[in-house]
């Protein structure tokens, strides 16, 4: 399909690293066209709109008061996010921002109290579970290939983002950490999979008090840690499946599955929840083979989530990427924390639907970004 007339129209704030990606969807995915940018840094914000023949915006204010948005991409640390989408919806924009939605459960709840206030939808990263990957695997679950779903694993090990990004000091504060960071991915995937948590334990460490910046001008720097940089948990999914749960940034090399998922005659393979694709591998009657493509966005990138809303507000359906179960992974997260701290199990106050599947028709219409 080709643009609609009415393209939704797109304020981005924030041009850092991760808005490459999201510009190569914007550019591609009907239904979408970029305005306008802003960022703290101008140079950013012009080359950023000069790919997409977009305007530069002095600030958040004057972008989120253009009569030419009608969205709000937000792409700023997680300590702004909360911030910047209510300035959004208080000027009657839609928002759809990067993971965490939020860093407390307070801001997560006020920003979805002011979309429904003033009549928006909020939708939220990670979108790579609309990719075909997860999508197969949900597929796979829902017709019933592996029997009833009993357990699920989930690793994220890594020895810390300081060896290649340039500023990593805001993933070791409050806000950040491997949990925060990288959870809502795994998270988010394991909700599509086998729905939400209710109850959650784990344990926590901070091996290190401090990193080291390993790339750019900055390289040989110290930085101190303030959050915890390994944290292990078992979550409990509504329909009693457990999951085990390992996010680290202590971890130099594993060869630990991404996630797999058991059932009562069979297991799953899932891809790296951080990308959209990725062979699905079905355990079945003494052997693994691969499973075909059967089902959600081919060749998505970044941003798709963004083209589903644009989608869901033509048609009137709920879009995927929900502010609701963002917040609710948000609370899973925060609850695991609370419970390593504590030393107990803990009941997650959320709640969310367990989101509907990528339908053929919205792959067919919003799929157009790159691999992911």
């Amino acid at each position: 399909m080709g643009e609609p007339l009415t393209a939704l129209r797109i304020g981005m704030v924030g041009a850092g690293r991760i808005s490459g990606a999201y510009l190569d969807t914007l550019t591609k995915a009907g239904g979408l066209r970029l305005t306008a940018v802003t960022d703290l840094d101008p140079g950013r914000a012009r080359e950023a709109a000069g790919r997409a023949g977009a305007d530069v915006a002095g600030s958040v204010t004057e972008l989120v008061a253009r009569d030419d948005v009608d969205a709000v991409l937000n792409l700023t640390i997680p300590a702004a996010h909360a911030e910047v989408a209510l300035a959004a919806v208080a000027a009657g924009k839609h928002v759809y921002g990067e993971k965490p939605l939020a860093t407390t459960r307070e801001e997560a709840a006020a920003v979805l109290a002011a979309a429904r206030a003033a009549g928006v939808r909020v939708g939220s990263a990670p979108d790579t579970v609309l990719g075909t990957g997860t999508q197969t695997a949900r597929r796979a679950v829902d017709d019933g290939l592996i029997g009833t779903p009993v357990a699920a694993t989930a690793f994220m090990t890594t020895p810390g983002h300081e060896a290649w990004h340039p500023d990593p000091e805001f993933y070791y504060r409050p806000g950040g950490g491997p949990l925060l960071d990288m959870g809502p991915y795994y998270l988010s995937a394991l909700v599509h999979l086998l729905g939400p948590v209710v109850k959650v334990t784990g344990a926590a460490a901070t091996p290190r008090a401090e990193r080291v910046i390993g790339s750019g001008p900055r390289a040989g720097r110290r930085f101190a840690v303030q959050v915890a940089t390994h944290v292990t948990g078992i979550l409990e999914h509504t329909g009693g499946a457990l999951s085990t749960l390992m996010m680290s940034f202590d971890i130099h090399a594993a060869r630990l599955p991404r996630i797999e998922v058991h059932g009562t005659t069979g297991s799953l393979s899932v891809p790296d929840p951080n990308g959209f694709a990725g062979p699905v591998e079905l355990y079945e009657n003494g052997g693994w083979r691969e499973l075909p493509v059967s089902a959600g966005h081919p060749g998505a990138g970044r941003g798709i989530g963004l083209a589903d809303l644009a989608d869901a507000l033509v048609t009137g359906r709920p879009h995927l990427a929900s502010a609701e179960l963002a917040a609710h992974v948000l609370d899973v997260m925060l609850t695991l924390l609370d419970a390593a701290e504590r030393g107990a199990a803990l009941p997650v106050a959320s709640r969310c639907e367990r989101p509907a599947p990528v339908l053929p028709r919205q792959a067919a219409d919003t799929g157009r970004g790159d691999t992911g």
